[in-house]
């Protein structure tokens, strides 16, 4: 219905310039409207709030990405800040900042940026309990998406996946067959109704969809029709076509199919009998055509064992929970693959001479690892990152500048690193210098100080990083490809750096001073700190006015709901409870908000809808009141009619258990009941003689208020608990007497021992006697309790 206001297919827009001959073919099919930006890239104009404006895709991106967050924090009810976003593989540095940048503006903290070739490929594996724990177990995944081709070939063992090769087609997807079929039928209907679609934003679009839903339908039946009404000019058309037509007319999209997947096999180095399963996932892949082809070049029938629209944000979800430290995930390590070159460039102290490169990540190099390379410079030099050999025009070669400060003529070593979102930066340079300590008299011992600093500069450790000696122009070409990685991802012959040491001169012992050199960082095209600043504050902005549009609508909303509500109730259920003459005006009041809505009305602040919301009520709320008054009234009066009796029957019944409870207490509830009955029989007379349209003498809070009161004064009194019985006491019985042992006779050497020791006793009975008085102190005065 607003063609031109809705924005599709950002991911071909972002990180691209508006030259691209791609994006330029791309933009020809776009109902929108896209222009060059100030600085070459791409801006979609849009009508926002009534105006005209224009957005970046970087924050077109944004807004999808926090409607994401919106979905994702109203079903788990919780606030949602880590995520996990599926990149395709062929995303160049650029785009993938301009992701990264999104995700910021959106209030989101990726914790990675996944390719969407090895999503797919972990949530395959992640579940198979039977991977081989030697042998390695080869699957070829073919995603065949709405607007590219991804091949990924992987091998499996237990607990690991690792990525062998990438491959793709940016430009071939199921939009291309929709796109063929789209230009068959335009042309056909120029010819047989004189409507010419091109002209019009909406048939086209209308056309396009119609051209999907045909596509679908082919896949599944040898034939298919295609009827669209009023597609322009009003008129209807009527097309027809055959799968063998469609596959005709998609031949040039379907011959490219091939070439990624051979690019796939041989840069794993495997052939088609040692790849053991295909799987094809993604929308296009349900083209029979394309499934021919895969079967024809694999020589195996595809499977589809996966969720051909869900494995890549599964297998997303599924990294972002192996990332976090909240979930506990099986263990399974993914080794993923960069699928490019990266070299750095420089330029030597010489004006003459040409830049030099080496390649520090080549491809497929393991994500993430750092690298360290060290320069001999005497001033401020540049160093430049690129893409080399990608085999993709579509990808810029030049990706960033690094600029080190120094002033002086030293040693810098520069730690470069690929993270873990497959973004290339120079993490520090370091200045390393010597500093001279203590003179030393032996040659032998100024040697060993030499050896130990020839160790320090250039480490002998393959995991430390490489020295390249940029002094003399003749030793670059032997430096090229002379770094190593520094997490020992690679093994790369390492080159120290000789020393010169003169025996005849006093030598010195030297320590190496390491200070950390500003790098400057230039990124080609990424967007500015201040800049993104910005567009966060203005997403922030957006999305207020988009929370104080929402509760305008649901305010219009109920308005109308109100309006439309309350004439149906008048007419059906509130038709006894509303004078004619009440009833003629309100319903006159409705139809005038009515017509208010839908002209001057039709765009109006929130608190004019709540005030019109509110002015309506002030007219039907008394109605809905008597009514909902009548529909209450009678359980509510049969609850208390239903107290008064069941108190009344207690106070005179001759139950057992109740004859503990006063006669006098008794007499209280039977007069309270009374009371209430009274005022029940009174009020009821006075409400059956008025009409259901006149305001209610007997409230239903009134009799429920009425019943509370009789409940909390009669409850207490009936039931009351029985005193309980007095205890008897039992007779008390005489403490028990101590048995008396007759003394033991004793042998004459028993005798003389016992003299023996008759002073030790005696001191001991003092002791006890002493103590004995002490203990009497803390008994109980009564003999009884004592035994007790």
């Amino acid at each position: 219905m607003n063609p031109k206001n809705s924005i599709s297919q950002i991911k071909r827009l972002l990180g691209r310039k508006f030259s691209d001959h791609e994006l330029q073919s791309d933009l020809a099919s776009f109902p929108f409207r896209v222009t060059e930006g100030p600085d070459g890239f791409p801006l979609v104009h849009v009508r926002f709030l009534g105006e005209e404006r224009t957005f970046t895709p970087t924050q077109l991106l944004a807004m999808v990405l926090s409607n994401l967050k919106g979905i994702a924090e109203g079903n788990l009810k919780a606030a949602v800040v880590d995520c996990c976003i599926g990149i395709p593989v062929y995303f160049s540095d650029l785009q993938r900042r301009a992701v990264l940048d999104a995700a910021t503006i959106a209030g989101l903290r990726p914790l990675r940026l996944f390719h969407e070739t090895t999503a797919t490929a972990l949530a395959y594996g992640i579940y198979k309990t039977d991977l081989p724990e030697h042998d390695q177990l080869n699957v070829a995944f073919v995603d065949v998406g709405h607007g590219s081709m991804q091949v990924s070939i992987v091998g499996y063992r237990k607990g690991q996946l690792k990525m062998l090769s990438h491959a793709y087609d940016r430009s071939l997807g199921g939009r291309d067959f929709d796109e063929a079929l789209f230009k068959h039928f335009a042309a056909k209907f120029k010819e047989e109704y004189k409507i010419d679609v091109y002209q019009n934003a909406r048939a086209c679009l209308r056309l396009r969809v119609a051209c999907e839903k045909l596509k679908k339908v082919l896949s599944a039946n040898p034939e298919a029709p295609l009827n669209i009404e009023c597609l322009m000019d009003e008129k209807d058309v009527r097309g027809f076509i055959k799968r063998e037509e469609s596959e005709q007319i998609s031949a040039p999209v379907l011959e490219r199919v091939k070439g990624p997947l051979e690019k796939a096999l041989a840069e794993a180095g495997l052939t088609t009998e040692s790849v053991h399963f295909v799987e094809v996932v993604g929308s296009g892949s349900r083209v029979p055509a394309i499934i021919k082809i895969i079967t024809e070049f694999f020589g195996k029938e595809p499977r589809r064992t996966m969720n051909a629209s869900e494995c890549v944000a599964r297998g997303c979800a599924l990294q972002c929970a192996i990332l976090s430290p909240t979930f506990k995930v099986r263990e399974f390590q993914v080794n993923d693959g960069f699928p490019f070159s990266i070299a750095l460039s420089w330029k030597s102290d010489s004006q003459n001479s040409a830049p030099q490169h080496t390649v520090v990540f080549p491809k497929g190099n393991a994500i993430p690892s750092v690298k360290a390379l060290t320069f001999y410079r005497s001033s401020t030099f540049e160093v430049d990152v690129l893409y080399i050999d990608t085999g993709d025009s579509q990808i810029p070669q030049k990706i960033s500048t690094y600029t080190p400060s120094k002033g002086e003529k030293a040693k810098l070593k520069v730690k470069v690193r690929l993270n873990i979102h497959g973004i290339v930066t120079i993490d520090s340079a370091m200045m390393l210098e010597e500093d001279v300590e203590v003179l030393v008299s032996s040659v032998n011992e100024a040697l060993k100080d030499a050896t130990k600093m020839d160790t320090d500069d250039a480490p002998s450790d393959p995991s430390s990083g490489t020295d390249v000696n940029m002094l003399e122009p003749k030793s670059a070409d032997t430096t090229k490809g002379a770094t190593t990685a520094e997490n020992g991802a690679q093994d790369l012959e390492e080159k120290s750096v000789p020393m010169e040491t003169d025996a005849k001169v006093e030598p010195s012992k030297k320590k190496v001073k390491k200070t950390d050199v500003p790098v400057h960082e230039l990124v080609y095209g990424a967007l500015p700190a201040a800049e993104l600043e910005k567009a966060v504050e203005k997403e922030y902005e957006m999305a207020l006015q988009d929370r104080v549009m929402e509760e305008t609508k649901e305010k219009k909303n109920a308005v109308e709901a109100y309006v439309y509500d309350m004439r149906n109730k008048l007419y059906d259920k509130y038709n006894d409870f509303v004078t004619p003459e009440e009833k003629e005006g309100l319903i006159a009041r409705l139809q005038e908000v009515e017509d208010w809505l839908y002209e001057d009305g039709e765009d109006e602040t929130k608190g004019v809808y709540i005030a019109k919301l509110e002015e309506l009520k002030k007219i039907g709320d008394p109605i809905e009141a008597r009514y909902k008054e009548w529909t209450e009234r009678g359980s509510a009066v049969d609850q208390l009619v239903y107290c008064i009796n069941s108190f009344r029957e207690a106070a005179l019944s001759n139950d057992q258990k109740f004859e503990h409870i006063d006669i006098s207490e008794k007499q209280k509830v039977i007069n309270e009941c009374s009371e209430a009955e009274n005022w029940l029989r009174e009020r009821k007379q006075q409400q059956d003689a008025l009409p259901k349209f006149a305001n209610p003498v007997l409230l239903v809070s009134d009799v429920k208020k009425k019943a509370e009161t009789l409940d909390r004064f009669c409850k207490p009194i009936m039931t009351k608990p029985k005193p309980a019985p007095k205890p008897q006491t039992p007779p008390q019985t005489p403490p028990p007497q101590p048995e008396t042992q007759a003394p033991e006779p004793q042998t004459p050497e028993q005798q003389q021992n016992g003299a023996g020791a008759t002073g030790e006793l005696a001191s001991e009975g003092g002791a006890q006697e002493a103590s004995g008085e002490q203990m009497d102190t803390d008994k109980p005065e009564n003999s009884a309790e004592a035994s007790a």
